[in-house]
């Protein structure tokens, strides 16, 4: 029997190799102005995200699916099995204390495995999850909570809880706060054993492809934040897509298990949309919660993943490091040289991939053999050895640096999207990258240049609207389809977007043309 929430796909995208879908792209006045790539993945049309965790269990019950952190440089492996009834269980304990469907909970925690498991156990119970940043000031959490009118609250720590505790009367809505440090959560699965395991089946069985899931808010850079409204149509159209793009991190089968380290916060879609690919896709999955040196490098040797989330400072961070320490060892001639071949070889291999050049030459092959050893493994295995892949994201990626990693053994798939578009909206295609891009569009979704630069997006990962307690629900994000991200880009003739700057820097000349200062490195 196919799963609920399963849609037909393409039988090419079905089979044993990735494949390159070209984009198309709409050209005015010979200049590209939009582009688009067909979806991989038929649209869900029935079934939720409350549903993947059963349908593991059903179809690969001992497969391991995530590793929750024990103690100091252990992992407890948790399989689909144990992990679908770890879900059922708190939604069971959720309703129990008398969270109805729809009612909204808030989440204010660092990157945790009761993070992903609240927001499976919270669909399965029919809510909506509400993301609050744990360093959200008192002010900010009670707008979110104000505003979304959530009727509970689960903090990580007791001090997060006790700086809300004179806000109680300001959110009258609030009934529920729990605090996962003091074992509230196993307590809701306690609490709910006397509830019928039909009544969960029940709330995840009214559930569709238009029912909401999550309320994002924005950062807020003028005025208040918005809440953004994504459904659970929006983040199967994003990940299904994306599984199915980055067939090398999620499906390719090879003698190591793929698995993905989390250390982005949760609180932000692009973590969230990760973890819920890697729950779709059965990569394991684990959580790293603190972003200090010595305890993510701790993780990262004792996890061994062979993929990774990054932001680019973090990259700089890497490469710069290692010079730092190269210099300290009076090795930074050696460094600097490594980091040239890397740079070529990487640019070689794009060129070889694109149908430009005829890849790495017999000599940079060579020299990139020497200098493993004493440079690029180095990184890797401060990377816990194994990683293979590195999703980046967040602000552009320089070329050199990119190169730099593609040369050293790793590949970046850039790419580039907002809280509205539920993650990624554009990707780099693992088959045809282009280093300095942000890639082209995600399969499904459509890119459109506007006459003064700025970047509008289209498709399925798109939201439907923004969160308006005044306007009773949700509100439409826009009137005929495009999003308007305030982001400015330019297409190249294949469909690769660059990102080249913001529209609010945008200077009005006397002539009344708009141009941007300064083109984003």
């Amino acid at each position: 029997m196919q799963p609920p929430s399963a849609a037909p796909v393409p039988s090419s995208a079905s089979g044993s190799t990735p494949l390159l879908v070209e984009p198309e792209v709409r050209r005015l006045d010979g200049v590209a102005r939009e582009v688009s790539v067909p979806p991989l993945v038929a649209p869900v049309t029935y079934g939720s995200l409350a549903d993947l965790p059963f349908e593991n269990a059903e179809a690969a019950p001992a497969d391991v699916v995530l590793s929750r952190r024990a103690e100091a440089g252990k992992w407890t492996p948790v399989t689909a099995a144990e992990f679908a009834e770890q879900v059922r269980a708190v939604a069971k304990g959720l309703i129990a204390e008398g969270l109805a469907p729809g009612d909204r909970i808030a989440v204010m925690a660092r990157t945790t495995y009761e993070w992903t498991l609240l927001d499976f156990a919270a669909w399965a119970a029919g809510l909506v999850t509400v993301p609050v940043y744990p360093t959200s000031s008192v002010f900010q959490t009670r707008w979110i909570l104000q505003d979304t009118g959530a009727v509970a609250l689960v903090t990580e720590t007791a001090a997060q809880a006790a700086a809300l505790r004179p806000e109680r009367e300001r959110l009258p809505d609030l009934r529920h706060l729990w605090v996962i440090e003091k074992g509230h959560v196993e307590r809701l699965a306690e609490s709910g054993a006397h509830v019928p395991d039909q009544e969960v089946a029940v709330r995840r069985g009214v559930l569709g492809p238009d029912t909401l899931a999550t309320v994002v808010y924005t950062s807020g850079t003028t005025g208040r934040p918005r809440g953004c409204a994504l459904t659970h149509g929006n983040f199967f159209a994003e990940v299904d897509n994306a599984v199915e793009l980055l067939y090398p991190v999620f499906k390719a089968r090879t003698r190591e298990e793929a698995s993905v380290l989390l250390f982005l916060p949760m609180s932000h879609v692009f973590g969230r949309m990760v973890a819920i690919a890697c729950v779709r896709a059965r990569v394991r999955l684990g959580h790293a919660p603190s972003l200090k040196s010595e305890d993510l490098l701790a993780d990262l040797a004792s996890f061994r993943p062979t993929c990774l989330l990054a932001i680019p400072y973090m990259l700089e961070k890497v490469f710069n490091v290692a010079r730092a320490k190269a210099e300290l060892g009076r090795r930074v001639s050696t460094f600097d040289r490594a980091a040239s071949v890397a740079q070529r070889y990487g640019e070689a291999l794009e060129a070889g991939r694109a149908g430009t050049g005829d890849g790495p030459g017999r000599a940079l092959r060579a020299a990139r053999a020497f200098y493993d050893p004493l440079v690029y493994r180095r990184i890797r295995n401060a990377m816990g050895g194994r990683v293979r892949y590195i999703i980046c994201g967040g602000s552009p990626l320089g070329r050199r640096l990119a190169a730099f990693f593609v040369g050293a053994g790793i590949e970046i798939y850039e790419g580039y999207g907002l809280t509205e578009t539920t993650g990624a909206a554009t990707v780099t295609p693992p088959l045809k990258p282009r280093m300095g891009t942000v890639g082209w569009p995600l399969p499904g979704v459509r890119v459109r240049i506007a006459a003064d630069g700025e970047i509008l997006l289209a498709g399925g990962p798109v939201l439907r609207g923004y969160w308006d307690p005044q306007a009773g629900g949700v509100v439409p994000a826009t009137a005929d389809g495009w999003l308007a991200t305030g982001d400015l880009g330019s297409l190249d003739d294949e469909g690769y977007l660059a990102i080249t700057g913001r529209k609010k820097e945008m200077l009005i000349t006397a002539g009344g043309k708009s141009v941007a200062p300064a083109p984003l490195e």
